[in-house]
């Protein structure tokens, strides 16, 4: 179907080429650079549907365009299959539609550094499912890696509902309820759509960009048969699909696309342990673009957190599970 075949067997190249170093520098810069995107160029009236949905087709557009570069176009779809697609991509895709418009809520009403600390829970939940769904065990130093991801998370909760963190709000209660706990909410989603993709991935043998194209057509699918009964629905009727826009809006739309690709070809190239430094390159980059553009450093529950959230992802990363001999 695609070059991801070739890699069923979980095996990754022991080194990186130069395309691959690309991708993990643009997911990195994207992944960082997000949240302080939506809030500069995404205005609170734009209803977050709009953006969603908008998001999901230019995802779809550039899938598209890359498999025909790719030449695998034709090939894949000569291949597909509506039920196979509805199998691997279908709940995987509403999961994750689900997700975006938790994280578009987020971003409003958090500080761009906490939001991308909290996160990073998304890791702790992806191996949780992981284990769940396809059995895949972790190691002690795995463990003590996921139990300081879950201190830092509380730090974080406990800092930033009791302190004021987001620019567009002084109430406690709002950041609690509209920043934090949407977008650990929209973690669990994204862990256990993440294990239902593996699942796919090594299952069907679904190349990324397939994936891409399948789960962002139900993902919208999804979001457009739910709209005539949501706040949104109602808004698009009032004010119209794209009210609150800007030319500007579409850069954080783009980008948010443009990640989505990236990340599943970082996975699909250089595997889930450089994927890892990958996620701690972004941190760094929140941290340091959020200071630069809004000239705010850290909180203290931030610097406090942010170590705790490098290292955890290092050694999870860096200490995977090894079976033993008695296993094998």
């Amino acid at each position: 179907m695609s070059a991801t075949k070739s890699k069923s067997s979980g095996a990754v190249p022991s080194t990186m080429s130069p395309r691959v170093w690309i991708y993990s520098f643009l997911l990195s810069l994207q992944y960082g650079a997000q949240p302080l995107i939506s809030k500069r160029f995404t205005r609170r009236e734009v209803i977050v549907t709009s953006s969603v949905l908008t998001c999901e087709i230019v995802k779809v557009v550039s899938a598209l365009i890359l498999m025909a570069k790719q030449g695998t176009l034709k090939k894949v779809f000569a291949q597909w299959s509506l039920i196979e697609s509805l199998t691997a991509s279908g709940l995987p895709a509403m999961i994750y539609a689900l997700q975006n418009s938790l994280l578009q809520i987020s971003y409003k009403n958090l500080d761009s550094l906490t939001f991308s600390i909290l996160n990073q829970t998304k890791i702790f939940f992806t191996a949780l499912f992981t284990y769940i769904i396809l059995r895949q065990k972790q190691s002690i130093q795995q463990l003590g890696a996921l139990f300081l991801l879950i201190m830092a998370a509380v730090l974080l909760s406990v800092g930033e509902g009791s302190s004021k963190a987001s620019p567009g709000s002084n109430n406690p209660d709002q950041i609690l309820f509209y920043g934090i706990v949407p977008v650990l909410v929209a973690s669990v989603l994204s862990g256990l759509a993440s294990a239902l993709c593996q699942w796919a991935s090594q299952v069907k043998k679904h190349s990324s960009y397939l994936m891409t194209v399948e789960m962002s057509i139900v993902g919208s699918l999804c979001l457009l048969a739910s709209i005539t009964r949501s706040p949104d629905g109602d808004a698009v009727k009032q004010h119209g699909f794209f009210y609150g826009w800007t030319p500007l809006t579409m850069i954080p739309v783009t980008a948010n696309a443009l990640g989505g690709i990236l990340v599943g070809l970082v996975t699909s190239y250089a595997g889930g342990v450089r994927k890892g430094f990958v996620i701690v390159s972004a941190l760094l980059v929140t941290a340091l673009l959020q200071f630069i553009f809004e000239g705010k450093p850290p909180s203290f529950y931030c610097l406090v957190a942010l170590p705790l959230v490098v290292s955890s992802i290092t050694i999870y990363q860096k200490y995977p599970y090894r079976v033993k001999k008695k296993e094998a």
